[in-house]
């Protein structure tokens, strides 16, 4: 499987954890990928929390790692601003710190919801404070033909309990009130695979990405033009593996059994 691999994008939630509980043994599974000499970097649709944050988070379960190694959604969202619309532009969020951040650091002045009428750019991502207030004004400056953005398009999130909705579910409300798609700069979308690529300057077919939903991962994997493996410790099962088209590259139990 890892003939000819130098580098592995992997995906967090669904593959290394779901929620706060680990899955397999993470510090003997990094161990193996170190000693393989494979470069990596976590590229997840999650974009809730900071780079610093998931190598904290990484550090907890005895993973090592450096903010660098981490791209999320909301870098992801921050960095496709940057390319699309005017440097300190105002724009309203609905999302969580994670994706404010990484709108600031490149620049941009995030709203509140009292300031929203001078939005010249809309980003919504998964909001554990969401309200009828930010949505309301959100469909209405998407109406207004304020550009739409999003992180992620995951309809669900994996928990130990189960799946609850993503960013996904709460996005189709604004689609649903203004019959307008966000553009996505998470997974399915190539984005933030390029961007995992020019990290670790290693080539397309070179690069292994591991990813537990085939919609997001595998799709986008697969859109790049990199092998891919679908892990099936988190929300696409075996049966829906085997029916995806293309199928993809490898089908494994989990994270571990790449490595054996």
């Amino acid at each position: 499987m890892l003939t000819n691999i130098k580098s592995l994008i992997i995906d967090m939630d669904g593959v290394l954890w779901r929620d706060d509980t680990p899955i397999g043994d993470l510090p003997k599974i990094f161990a193996r990928i170190r000693a393989r000499g494979l470069k990596f970097v976590f590229a997840t649709n999650n974009g809730t929390r900071t780079p610093g944050q998931y190598v904290e988070k990484l550090s907890a379960f005895g993973v090592t790692a450096e903010p660098w190694q981490v791209i999320t959604s909301a870098l992801g969202v921050a960095e496709m601003l940057k390319r699309q619309i005017p440097h300190g532009a105002r724009v309203f969020v609905i999302g969580g710190e994670g994706v404010k951040i990484a709108l600031r650091e490149q620049g941009f002045d995030v709203l509140t919801v009292e300031t929203v009428e001078s939005a010249q750019a809309f980003v919504m991502g998964v909001d554990r404070e969401i309200n009828f207030a930010k949505m309301s004004e959100a469909a209405l400056l998407v109406r207004r033909g304020v550009p739409f953005y999003a992180t992620n398009p995951d309809k669900t999130f994996p928990t130990p309990r189960g799946e609850i909705p993503g960013a996904g579910a709460w996005i189709s409300v604004i689609t649903t009130a203004t019959g307008i798609e966000p553009v996505y700069a998470g997974k399915p979308s190539p984005f933030m695979m390029e961007m995992a690529l020019e990290r670790l300057g290693t080539k397309k077919e070179e690069t292994l990405i591991v990813g537990d939903r085939l919609e997001t991962d595998i799709a986008a994997g697969q859109a790049v033009g990199c092998p891919t493996v679908l892990a099936l410790s988190g929300v696409s099962t075996r049966e829906q593996g085997e029916a995806w088209r293309p199928r993809p590259d490898f089908i494994i139990q989990d994270l571990e059994a790449l490595l054996k």
